[in-house]
């Protein structure tokens, strides 16, 4: 009798005060999380940019997986590209216009490049390696090549590789290449485009890993 007079006597007690503690902590200001907001952030901004340097660079993964030889097409003077040579590899011959060429580098090269167009031509433009050795600006010492082999693309699907080549043409003073201009990329193959398939691959990775942490942050905690 005396153990259920004193359990009623402590439930008595318990209840209000429990309900008192359950009141003030719900009165609390909810913490600031001031690195959670930035890791939310960080997070947030490798996610996106992994994606989209992924699509960037979609043309070089899909091009290093082909296992065609390059297709012949002859005089490039006469040759007119269409949709479905898009990202493939070809292989002509003719005559680049050496005035007008316009030269830019990448980062990270030794070498830099020349775009020059197709003489006979207003719409294929070829871009060919210019060796350290043989860079003059004046384009005096370099002799450009007649026979190419590469990549064809509209200048307008370029890619990420090639996005500092607006930037040359204004810095030249010379008028942008015109929307259906093609560029064809000699010394460009399949094999040495391989390395687009690392790189893809880890961007998917960072995103992979970016969108789990996310999910992780911004589920509710159980209970």
């Amino acid at each position: 009798m005396r153990g259920n007079k004193r359990e009623k006597h402590v439930s008595l007690f318990a209840a209000p005060m429990s309900e008192k503690t359950d009141a003030d902590l719900e009165a609390l200001p909810a913490p600031r999380r001031p690195w959670r907001k930035l890791t939310l952030a960080v997070m947030g901004v490798t996610l996106l940019g992994s994606l989209l340097l992924t699509f960037a660079l979609r043309g070089e993964l899909v091009f290093s997986l082909s296992g065609k030889p390059p297709h012949a097409v002859g005089e490039l003077s006469r040759f007119t590209p269409h949709a479905h040579d898009e990202n493939t590899w070809v292989q002509g011959e003719g005559e680049l216009e050496v005035e007008g060429a316009i030269a830019y580098r990448r980062p990270l090269e030794a070498d830099s490049y020349r775009l020059s167009r197709v003489a006979g031509t207003q719409k294929l433009w070829v871009q060919v390696r210019v060796p350290s050795d043989d860079d003059d600006p004046s384009h005096k010492r370099f002799v450009p090549p007649t026979s190419f082999v590469g990549r064809l693309v509209p200048a307008r699907h370029g890619g990420v590789r090639l996005s500092q080549l607006r930037g040359a043409i204004a810095e030249a003073g010379r008028p942008e290449l015109p929307g259906d201009a093609w560029l064809l990329i000699d010394g460009e193959a399949p094999a040495t485009t391989r390395w687009a398939l690392g790189v893809v691959a880890l961007l998917l990775g960072f995103a992979a890993f970016n969108l789990f942490g996310l999910q992780r942050l911004l589920r509710p905690a159980a209970g």
